[in-house]
Formats: C-alpha cells, sequence, structure tokens
C-alpha cells in the first residue's frame, strides 16, 4: 500500500497530527493539511521522530475556502495520481450559551465544524470515486449527546453526523465507505485552542454563572483523565485500512458507553438526567 495517499485536514496539533503520524506508520503517503503550514512545526519534527518523514507532506488547505480546498486536492492528484481516502479532522471548539452570545458566534461555529466538512466531502468525491476511497470524519461525542454550554458546537456536530449517516448510503453505491469517528475528552490543544478566559466568562454569565461554575467544574475534571491523541487517533487508522469499516466508532470505552445512553434514550430523560448533573441541576 505504499503508494495510498491520504489526505487529512486539521494536522498542527491533537487527533490530526496524531493520526497523520500514526497513518504514515501504517504505509499510507500522508498529505497533512493546515489552514497555516507555517504552523507545522510540531508536525513535521514528530514525522521526523517516528521515522517517517520523507511519507508526510504539508500542504496549505482552508476548510473554509472552497479555493483552497480545490487547489489542495488538485494537487494530490496531480502529484500522486491518485487519493484514497480523506479524513475530515479539522474543527474549533466553542463554549457558551445563546442568550449571551450572537448568532454570528454560532454560524462561524458551523462554518468550521460544518460547512467546512461539507466543502471538503464534496470535492473530495470524485476523487475517492475513482479510487473505491473512505471518507473519514472526526466528529465527537457531543455530535451525540448535546451538552451544557456547547450548543453551537454540538449543533454542528450534530449536523455533521446526520450529513454523514445520510451519505453513507449513497456513496456506498459508488464504491465509497463513509465513518464517523466520535472520541470523548482528548488530551489535546483543541481545549486550548478555544481560548476561554474563565473568570472574564463567569463575570459576564449574570443568571447563568452558577451553571457555568458547574460546567467548567466538571470539565476540567473530564479533562484529567483524558485519551491522549494517538489512543483516539487509532480508531482513524484502523478505518482506513479495515476491509469494511464501520459507519460508527467511538475511540474508548467511556465513549461508548456515554453514546449509548443517548440512542438508548427514547424520550430523552436518560440523557437530561445526566448532563443536569453538569450544571448543578438534579433530576427528581
Amino acid at each position: 500500500m505504499s503508494d495510498k495517499t491520504v489526505v487529512i485536514t486539521g494536522t498542527s496539533s491533537g487527533i490530526g497530527l496524531a493520526a497523520a503520524v500514526a497513518a504514515a506508520r501504517a504505509g499510507w503517503q500522508v498529505v497533512a493539511t493546515l489552514r497555516d503550514p507555517g504552523r507545522s512545526e510540531a508536525l513535521r519534527k514528530a514525522a521526523t521522530e517516528a521515522g517517517v518523514g520523507e511519507r508526510v507532506q504539508v500542504k496549505r488547505l482552508d476548510v473554509v475556502d472552497p479555493d483552497s480546498i480545490a487547489a489542495c486536492l488538485d494537487e494530490v492528484v496531480a502529484e500522486h495520481g491518485r487519493l484514497d481516502a480523506v479524513v475530515n479532522n479539522a474543527g474549533a471548539g466553542h463554549v457558551g450559551t445563546i442568550e449571551q452570545g450572537t448568532v454570528d458566534d454560532v454560524r462561524a461555529v458551523m462554518e468550521v465544524n460544518f460547512f467546512g466538512v461539507v466543502q471538503v466531502t464534496r470535492a473530495a468525491l470524485p476523487h475517492l470515486r475513482a479510487r473505491g476511497g473512505r471518507l473519514i470524519t472526526v466528529t465527537s461525542v457531543g455530535g451525540v449527546v448535546g451538552q451544557p454550554f456547547n450548543e453551537a458546537y454540538c449543533a454542528a456536530k450534530f449536523a455533521v453526523e446526520g450529513f454523514m449517516e445520510s451519505l453513507a448510503p449513497v456513496a456506498a453505491t459508488v464504491g465509497v465507505s463513509v465513518t464517523v469517528i466520535e472520541p470523548g475528552a482528548v488530551a489535546s490543544e483543541f481545549v486550548a485552542n478555544v481560548g476561554l478566559d474563565v473568570p472574564a466568562m463567569l463575570a459576564a454569565a449574570g443568571p447563568y454563572a452558577p451553571a457555568l461554575q458547574s460546567y467548567i467544574e466538571r470539565t476540567r475534571t473530564s479533562f484529567t483523565g483524558a485519551q491522549s491523541p494517538a489512543e483516539a487517533a487509532a480508531p482513524i487508522v484502523a478505518a482506513l485500512s479495515a476491509d469494511e469499516p464501520p459507519l460508527r466508532v467511538q475511540t474508548s470505552e467511556w465513549a461508548r458507553d456515554f453514546v449509548h445512553t443517548k440512542l438508548a434514550d427514547l424520550d430523552g430523560a436518560a440523557v437530561q438526567a445526566l448532563t443536569g448533573g453538569w450544571v448543578g441541576r438534579t433530576m427528581s
């Protein structure tokens, strides 16, 4: 499989970086993309240390810029003669509740996390059809279970899950497999990149301050036992090489249990009892 080529978005850190290195170690020719290739130092270092520097090629791709997407994918096919798989990993976090944010905030989150995935997918499908390829998208357990103060983020990830679940049987008729990867808490720079000023948020939270305080305390605790990016990336590489990759993959036992709560919860009571506790609300 030395000539098989995969494009991975959002590879400057975290799951994307780990997936790029792991895929290269598994024998893939990896095109690791970033909005700003100047931020590729950590990726290049990790690839070199893993002995796969020659198998990881860095290119610019901005998921909110259709011209950037088209240019990158055209270059990949021109240079490698093929595109066998795409991993939609690029994303951005957001914490807040709608009364204290703006609709433009929500649109910005949707633009990166949902429409970015849609645009990359649309551009990639003709190439993937030609190879009977793989389309893998990193969503989140937040794409299955709505979480407090993550309304915009979860809405975007829910949209991605619905989009891919709907696309999967259609894509299968032309030989393209579709998989979504659902991580739980991952110890990566993704959390830091949300850029939260917690004291300022709490000071401005007004009537939501007690709930926000409870949510932040719970979230800090959950990330102390988070998966490593490498652990979360392993199912991505497994899906790249599986004979028949599943539609939905959780990256840990905790994530499987968490998603199961929702999928077995017909009236929503179990999820509300669970996430209500995160904001200090007790259910009778």
